[in-house]
């Protein structure tokens, strides 16, 4: 890898980092130059900063003073540089949107921890909503924002939050794609209000499930009507929903049945399963993101919230620019040796 494309990295995230805490010599006495290292090599070694560092007290007591909005638009600000270079603006885009969880270790207080007993001796959830390109013309498929969800959230609020915070940078949105979670019918009101395009993928609740059994094989597409009560008014909206009945499955050679539900007519007539996998694309950003895991035990979530951005920069400037030289794993490796030489250098 190019020494100077990655000192250029490092400078960008060294950005990151005081615009995301408000850090400058004169108010806080110290910057991103002294607490990059630090975060790079714990998410090399996946470990815990205060395990590679003396920083991290400085660290936390800086994060906790920084404000969430401030930790999304400084993450904001490098999207629209990277939106810039590559021309994002001019693409109609298809976008995903999925939750995804951090575990939590001890007693679950307050709003920002989802309980939760199914697992080891993991008590909790922090939980994170993101939402990221993944179409098939744009190889750079990369996460344009992501908001920390408090227990008790609106799924249709945040949802059209976070269109608004990222509408500038990305061109047309083709189609949203959203997993069962999102099956809501406040969502789909808003979304289709809005005119933006929509495919839910649908749990089989009891009737869906009887109209289903009732089904010859293949697919049957029906329009139904659904209410929605919202400031203190009763709100009609129209979905179109498609049954797929024993659809066979090439990945798994199993038949399955499925169920969806959006409002653009050309979605339900095409392949719509193929349509629908493209989702699972996020899901693979997760996995990759968490080569870069950063450990953490604080109940803080501006804490949690400020990590998860810093590995999704990181995910962020290597699919856009070192993913076909080399694995999310090694680009982090060389980024913190460069980081050490950078600082060696300066000492010196």
């Amino acid at each position: 890898m190019n020494e100077a494309k990655l000192c250029f990295t490092l400078g960008t995230l060294k950005h990151f980092i005081n615009n995301a805490l408000a850090l400058s010599y004169e108010d806080k006495n110290i910057t991103g130059y002294e607490l990059l290292n630090p975060l790079l090599e714990a998410s090399e070694k996946n470990t815990y900063v205060e395990t590679v560092s003396n920083k991290a007290d400085i660290l936390y007591k800086r994060i906790k003073e920084s404000l969430r909005s401030m930790m999304t638009f400084a993450y904001l600000n490098n999207i629209k540089r990277i939106s810039d270079k590559l021309g994002l603006k001019e693409k109609p885009v298809v976008l995903a949107f999925d939750y995804t969880d951090e575990d939590f270790y001890g007693d679950v207080q307050g709003l920002d921890i989802y309980g939760w007993k199914k697992k080891d001796a993991v008590t909790g959830h922090f939980k994170f909503l993101t939402c990221s390109i993944i179409s098939d013309d744009i190889p750079e498929k990369i996460p344009l924002i992501t908001l920390p969800m408090r227990v008790g959230h609106y799924k249709s609020s945040v949802v059209l939050h976070c269109l608004d915070l990222i509408r500038d940078y990305i061109g047309k949105i083709k189609l949203i794609l959203f997993d069962r979670g999102y099956y809501d019918n406040d969502l789909m009101y808003e979304l289709s209000k809005m005119r933006y395009p929509f495919l839910i993928f649908v749990p089989k609740k009891p009737e869906y499930k009887k109209f289903l059994e009732e089904l010859e094989q293949g697919k049957t597409i029906v329009v139904r009507d659904y209410k929605v009560n919202k400031d203190k008014s009763t709100f009609n909206g129209e979905k179109i929903m498609a049954f797929l009945k024993e659809i066979y499955d090439p990945r798994n050679e199993k038949n399955y049945d499925w169920i969806f539900a959006t409002n653009v007519e050309k979605i339900i007539l095409s392949d719509i399963l193929s349509t629908y996998k493209k989702r699972w694309r996020i899901e693979t950003q997760f996995r990759v993101q968490d080569d870069a895991n950063i450990k953490c035990k604080s109940k803080e979530m501006h804490i949690r919230y400020f990590l998860f951005l810093f590995e999704q920069m990181l995910q962020v400037y290597w699919i856009c620019f070192y993913k076909e030289e080399t694995s999310f794993k090694k680009f982090i490796i060389a980024m913190t040796k460069q980081s050490k030489k950078y600082c060696k250098i300066k000492e010196e």
